[in-house]
């Protein structure tokens, strides 16, 4: 059953093949005989997963016949998830249990999803590898020695490892693509205001969105379809209607527009990457795409840009952890300063702490100009860009990522060449557009994937290009070694 996709589940519920009582047991106890190699998981909720598949069950025999009801799925650890812990992957939340479902928890809840509990990320969703977390690194099932991405580790890593068939993650510079591309998962990132925000805890409250990781991109559609729509309580949610994605997947693909960046293919990316990528374009050309070059001028500019903006919002988001309301405190404080500056000290971690400074250094008096206000301008640069290149294209495609996975701890000690590896999936945020990552084969056994890019509120057209092509490849259902 572990192997099966949600689509399959779907049908299989459906056929009464299996209950949603027997899959969620069977999936737990992979959970508990495998995780402990991967550190995927934060929390288990063994005995309200198997609830809420009763659950799913009964509704099932009175008729009901949703096609994620009774689907077991994991939230990444930033959704808030009434009576359950939801740290963010930091001693600060450690202690903290959620008194309310976000959005995203309550609309997979009512389409009768079983969550097998909380997955684990980096820290407050700051890093590229998931190694920032207070629990510790998550390994990527296709190298226990390598690491899966970040900051959605836990949930690619997950799927990866067929311990649960899909998940939520959340990207806020790459974050549930670069994953993807590390561990052979499909992971959209809607367009920005697509997927409720509320009850997601934030990093960058202008670039964060929530978003699916399956194997496949009709899962993703699954996943996209209940997760998405307006939320009164997001200010920054918009008000239109969601697609039906499941209904764009088979749309064929003649005179379907690709653009290929010039920008993508210097000399920072693998070359064995680069021809993934080719291969990628001849199989859409023979589903009767057409490809031509285009330009992103001020790219290079986008990971300074994002460095001094993301900082900036997290200082200010991450203010309100101080000690006092909810969260870690530290003992015995001799007075209030001591009290705010021990806490914080105690319960961030280094790269929390170095994002931090960083922002507030940005926004203070005297550097708010230099640094804040030009990353914003730069930022507007690079959306111009992506509507100029849409004007002759349908889609861009290019790279995930520069490099496959890298080794554990590798990047530790150089935090700018972590940074780097988000060169391709930056821009996405900085822009608001919609990006979708899809597995495109295999460098030295490790997991490659190619990035595609939309004009906004498109993500049914991403998902359609990535169902059509896994038509006709198998890179999606190859499975790491002992999984």
């Amino acid at each position: 059953m572990h192997q099966l996709t949600l689509a399959e589940i779907a049908r299989a519920l459906a056929a009464k093949e299996f209950s949603s009582e027997e899959l969620s047991g069977a999936l737990l106890a992979r959970i508990q005989a495998l995780d402990p190699q991967l550190n995927s998981f934060v929390t288990v909720t063994a005995d309200q997963a198997l609830e809420q598949a009763r659950a799913a069950d009964a509704r099932r025999a009175a008729g009901e016949n949703g096609a994620l009801l009774g689907a077991p799925i994991a939230h990444k650890d930033l959704f808030c998830t009434q009576g359950v812990r939801t740290s963010c992957g930091s001693k600060m939340l450690d202690n903290f249990t959620a008194p309310y479902d976000a959005t995203v928890v309550e609309k997979l809840k009512a389409a009768g999803t079983v969550s097998l509990g909380k997955l684990n990320m980096d820290e407050f969703a700051m890093g590229s590898a998931s190694e920032s977390s207070y629990y510790g690194a998550v390994k990527n099932p296709w190298a226990l020695d390598r690491v899966p991405g970040g900051s959605s580790g836990g949930s690619a890593a997950a799927v990866a490892a067929r311990l649960v068939p899909g998940t939520t993650g959340t990207d806020t510079g790459g974050s549930i693509r670069q994953p993807a591309a590390f561990t052979n998962l499909t992971g959209i990132k809607p367009t920005y205001g697509r997927v409720s925000r509320w009850g997601m805890i934030a990093y960058a409250s202008s670039l964060d969105q929530a978003g699916p990781l399956a194997r496949t991109a009709e899962d993703c559609a699954l996943l996209l379809g209940a997760m998405a729509g307006f939320d009164p309580k997001d200010s920054t949610s918009v008000d239109a209607p969601a697609d039906d994605y499941l209904a764009a997947l088979a749309q064929p693909l003649a005179g379907l527009r690709i653009g290929l960046p010039k920008e993508y293919f210097g000399s920072g990316l693998d070359a064995r990457i680069g021809a993934a990528v080719m291969a990628v374009v001849d199989e859409l050309k023979k589903l009767g795409a057409t490809v031509k070059d285009v330009s992103l001028p001020n790219m290079q500019h986008a990971i300074p840009a994002y460095y001094v903006i993301a900082p900036a919002e997290a200082s200010s988001n991450l203010s309100r952890f101080d000690g006092v309301r909810f969260g870690y405190r530290c003992d015995a404080p001799k007075d209030l300063t001591d009290l705010y500056k021990r806490s914080r000290e105690e319960g961030f971690g280094s790269e929390v702490k170095r994002r931090i400074m960083v922002g507030t250094y940005a926004l203070s008096a005297g550097y708010y100009d230099a640094y804040y206000l030009k990353a914003q301008k730069i930022r507007r640069l690079i959306k111009n860009d992506f509507v100029k290149a849409f004007e002759g294209v349908d889609l861009i495609l290019g790279p995930t990522t520069p490099n496959p996975a890298w080794k554990l701890g590798e990047k530790n000690n150089d935090p700018v060449a972590q940074y780097l590896e988000d060169i391709y999936t930056i821009t996405a945020n900085l822009a608001g557009l919609p990006g979708l990552s899809m597995p495109a084969g295999f460098v030295d056994g490790l997991p490659v994937g190619v990035q595609l890019l939309a004009p906004y509120f498109q993500e049914g057209r991403l998902l359609n290009v990535a169902h059509q092509y896994q038509q006709v490849t198998d890179w999606h259902k190859q499975a790491p070694a002992g999984f």
